[in-house]
Order: C-alpha cells, then structure tokens, then sequence
C-alpha cells in the first residue's frame, strides 16, 4: 500500500509505493497549454501524496507517453496507471492512448499497466463548472481577479 496519499484512494487495492501514475492530455501548440498539465500534476502529486506521477502529452509537445512510461519505470515502478485527462471518451481514450502506452510497455516487459476511464461524468464536475462560472461572472462585475487559465488573455469578459 502507499505510504502516503493525502485521504485518497482508503482502498487496499489502490495506488502503492510500487505504481507509478501517468496524467496524460492531448498536448498543444500552445507552451502555456502544456505547461498547466505540469503544474496539474504537482497539485495532484501534492494532494494525494503518491510517490511516482508524471505528466505526458498524447501528441504535439513532450513528455510523450512514451518518455513518462519509461520515467516511472526509472523511479521504481512495477505498474503504471494511465489517467486520460480528458473530460469525455472518444477515439483517444479508446483507440490512442492505449496503444501509445502498449508500445511504451514493450520495453519493460515486468511491468504491467492499465488505461483508466477519462474524467466522465464525475458528480464534482458539476461542482468544478459552477465554481469556473461564479469566478468570471465575479471578476466580470469587478468583485475578483481574472483566474489562472485566463488571466492576460482578455477572454473572460462580457461581450
């Protein structure tokens, strides 16, 4: 069993010492997109106490899945679990993800590994998106800063 994780995962059958966590999203263009999947990770890494979590981009931009695979393998991993940061499943979830991380896999032929179910439709979603329109219609009447994803892109105003 893990040796910390924050409240999370009370399951003898969760996340151990021994498995390493891979958040993996589309990848963009965009450094600044790419970017907020770093520090996604360090808050999840923060708050759950797990000791082996990398960041991967699908496509576009690195770490690939590919690269984090292997980083988790580094750091002691004997399983890896494969966490499509992706609202919703589609031909990514279904068809991409996995078999970027098969082929990552080929390499460590003692590790096992598993793709989990896309973010979906999670009750504290409901609670995420409500927080998301509260926090700009506050900074639209003035009452609160612009939040961290649009601040300086001048998005979050009334038009």
């Amino acid at each position: 069993m893990g040796s910390g994780n924050g409240g999370f995962g009370q399951n003898p059958n969760g996340v151990g010492d021994r498995d390493g966590v891979i958040i993996v999203d589309h990848g963009s263009r965009r450094t600044e997109s790419n970017l907020m999947l770093n520090e996604f990770v360090s808050m999840f890494k923060e708050r759950t106490g797990y000791p082996i979590v990398e960041p991967a981009h699908m496509e576009l931009a690195e770490p690939s899945i590919h690269v984090a695979f292997n980083s988790c393998v580094l750091q002691g991993a004997n399983r890896v679990i494969v966490s499509p940061f992706f609202l919703l499943p589609g031909r990514h979830w279904n068809q991409d993800i996995p078999s970027l991380t098969a082929e990552a896999a080929k390499e460590h032929p003692g590790v096992s590994y598993l793709v989990t179910a896309p973010l979906g439709l999670h009750p504290l979603l409901v609670d995420v998106l409500n927080d998301r329109i509260n926090h700009c219609l506050s900074h639209i009447a003035g009452d609160a800063e612009e939040c961290s994803v649009c601040v300086g892109t001048n998005k979050c105003q009334l038009h």
